[in-house]
């Protein structure tokens, strides 16, 4: 998956690196020179020396072929027009705005950004809920974020086929509400074992949500 940074500060920096971990393809566009050379010497990715409110530079970085546009500069009206640009003049599918001031959070959601998030470590945390979104995708969440229900593909030739609920010790913070098999809902029950092309509903809270793959063996 293609991702476009703009900003390549702190911020940026560290979220190239978690990208990176997760075999993501990002590309840095960064409008101070010096900032620049920094991450060029440091890693093997794209990066564009240009300010990322500009079209020509934001056409220069291949936005158009990319899949999300993370705008994490200091200047909330900048990841604003950004995210913007992104969106309407690229299509790009996905944008997430870094917001510095709180307060115009409610704002940018209206102005159309997809994702708008206050937190460092809530930025990488999204993007690494979505390792495997053929697998295992965000439906909802609940009680502004803190709770998630997600769902989860269980692939053919599953490693735990035949396992049972009860088995997997699941933490009192993940609860499995249904299971979908052959067209047919299961209330689940700790008895039930699981199959392959099993599709399952997973209410979790927010800090647990990054164990699903690794509970349910997903890769």
């Amino acid at each position: 998956m293609k991702v476009t940074i703009i900003g390549g500060g702190k911020v940026g920096y560290y979220l190239v690196k978690t990208l990176l971990e997760h075999d993501y393809e990002p590309t840095i566009i960064e409008i101070d020179k010096k900032t620049c050379s920094q991450i060029a010497n440091e890693l093997e990715i794209p990066i564009i020396c240009g300010d990322g409110t500009n079209i020509d530079v934001l056409r220069e970085a291949d936005v158009q072929d990319t899949e999300a546009v993370v705008a994490v500069s200091g200047k909330d009206e900048n990841n604003l027009v950004a995210c913007q640009l992104a969106k309407k003049i690229f299509n790009v599918p996905k944008t997430v705005a870094r917001v510095n001031n709180p307060k115009n959070a409610e704002i940018m959601k209206l102005l159309g950004i997809d994702n708008v998030i206050s937190g460092t470590d809530r930025i990488a945390e999204m993007f690494e809920r979505e390792v495997d979104t053929s697998k295992i995708k965000e439906v909802l969440t609940l009680s502004h974020g803190k709770a998630v229900i997600s769902e989860i593909n269980i692939p053919k030739n599953y490693k735990l086929e035949g396992t049972s609920l009860i088995e997997l010790n699941l933490p009192d913070s993940i609860n499995i509400i249904s299971i979908e098999r052959d067209q047919s809902l299961i209330i689940p029950r700790g008895y039930i074992k699981l199959e392959s092309n099993d599709k399952l509903l997973v209410l979790s809270n927010n800090i647990s949500l990054a164990k699903l793959q690794s509970i349910f063996k997903i890769r």
